[in-house]
């Protein structure tokens, strides 16, 4: 074998590689990928020289052929990759294809190869919409769909678990500090928070990794031999999420122009709570309200501002049925005005509705509101104050901003996870009616009394209990 003979196949050699063992065969790739094997021209062998979108290579349907192919996020490919997958999976074969970036069809396809593969595929719920009809039914047809725990039940073998995971989240980043036991219970007593449900720990074992590893490089920055509790708690504000600086620089900027108030009482203006998309960070929404005379001879509107999602537009118009039964004045009469103030991001749930109701309660019957308090709670169309999410994420945020007191719904008592010195900074008012959440709102006074009085008698489903209640505990 040499060059020269090449040369007659108007090929121009590029490289030669001899193999060192018995029996040597002799393999030449030209500059276009054609290779010599044994005075053989095997054409487009995917040499050097061969343009990507003329070179054959196996993709990983044909890779994994007689195994296992794992699809994370499935919802992110394009609606075309999906239909390709689904006809490999019918097929159990498909070609393989070359195809350039700036082409609309392929260039170099082969016969159809093997592609006998079980199908794992994970994805968000949010997003189960973008995952192609046809290949949703194909799994539902053939296999499971299962929706993952986001946490687990709060029991010493889970606690273990967590134990586990520290240790191996030391072992694999291979530079910090190993854990102290106080440390490790900071670690457990995170996961019981992030999981925002009572008695459970979180399964978001990403972002807590994200929290071990800071903790250990703020125990290695200060020079300590294992990761104390301190630490991890430096580590936590050190290492917010993005969503959480941006919730802290509003409070800031609000709070510096008295965007809420956390002192005095003012007429028709309540300090809601709410939470980030993701759970993360607790913020406040300050509400206001106002009656006017209706514009429309017709009926009174209700009119609400601040980039309402949809939920909450609903919700809004479920309180307005209640404020028509609570309220003397004819309200049919009137523009109902709610502002939620500077909500730049949008507002989007129901659990502003108990403070909508307040503001709006407020303004009709002209009783002011005190400002020291902030409040959260989903409001039915009887009164009723129903449960909420990101609880111990809202009081965090209610403490920060200065509140001395916060309501809650009385069923999400069990949900607050926070240290005993942040508890020792706000009282925690738990209810369960709108009565409850109008004696601890409103300044005392003849008006206060009189409304109360008429709202027991309309009320009357809702079992009594007794009023201006204090959390005295609190999951910790």
């Amino acid at each position: 074998m040499n060059e020269k003979k090449f040369k007659t196949n108007s090929e121009k050699v590029s490289s030669i590689s001899k193999r060192p063992f018995k029996g040597h065969v002799y393999n030449v790739t030209t500059e276009t990928g054609n290779l010599f094997v044994e005075d053989i021209l095997v054409h487009n062998s995917g040499g050097l020289g061969t343009p990507a979108h003329l070179r054959v290579e196996p993709g990983m349907i044909h890779k994994s052929s007689g195994g296992v192919l794992f699809l994370d996020e499935i919802a992110t490919l394009s609606p075309k990759a999906q239909q390709e997958l689904l006809t490999a999976m019918q097929e159990k074969k498909y070609s393989i294809t070359g195809q350039s970036e700036l082409s609309s069809g392929a260039m170099t396809r082969t016969d159809p190869v093997p592609c006998d593969f079980v199908l794992v595929a994970s994805g968000n719920y949010a997003d189960l919409a973008k995952v192609h009809p046809a290949l949703r039914s194909r799994i539902r047809g053939y296999g499971y769909e299962i929706y993952m725990n986001v946490d687990m039940p709060d029991n010493e073998e889970n606690r273990k678990k967590l134990v586990q995971f520290v240790a191996q989240e030391v072992k694999k980043d291979g530079k910090i500090p190993a854990f102290s036991l106080s440390a490790v219970d900071e670690i457990i007593f995170e996961a019981r928070r992030r999981a925002d449900r009572k008695n459970r720990l979180t399964l978001k074992l990403r972002d807590l990794g994200g929290l071990i590893r800071a903790s250990g490089d703020i125990a290695k920055e200060k020079g300590h031999s294992v990761v104390m509790p301190e630490d991890v708690v430096q580590a936590k504000f050190s290492a917010k999420t993005l969503e959480q600086q941006m919730v802290d620089k509003s409070l800031e900027l609000k709070k510096e122009y008295d965007v809420y108030l956390t002192k005095g009482a003012v007429v028709g203006r309540v300090n809601g709570l709410a939470v980030s998309s993701d759970g993360s960070a607790g913020m406040i929404l300050p509400i206001e309200a106002e009656m006017a005379p209706a514009a429309s001879r017709s009926e009174g509107r209700i009119i609400a501002t601040g980039k309402l999602g949809e939920i909450a537009k609903e919700a809004v118009q479920n309180v307005s049925a209640l404020i028509k039964k609570v309220s003397g004045k004819d309200v049919s009469r009137h523009d109902l005005h709610i502002q939620f103030l500077q909500t730049y991001e949008g507002v989007e749930g129901d659990s502003a509705s108990v403070s909508v109701a307040t503001a709006v309660i407020s303004a009709a019957e002209g009783i002011p509101i005190k400002q020291s308090l902030a409040m959260t709670g989903s409001l039915s169309v009887r009164g009723e104050v129903l449960p909420i999410g990101g609880v111990s994420s809202k009081i965090h945020a209610a403490i920060r901003a200065g509140f001395k007191e916060v309501i809650i719904p009385k069923s999400n008592m069990a949900d607050i996870v926070l240290t005993k010195e942040e508890l020792k900074k706000i009282k925690v008012l738990p209810v369960l009616s709108l009565n409850e959440v109008l004696e601890n709102a409103f300044v005392d006074g003849n008006k206060t009394t009189k409304l109360l009085s008429s709202l027991k008698k309309l009320l009357l489903f809702l079992p009594k209990t007794s009023t201006k209640t204090v959390a005295k505990k609190s999951v910790s």
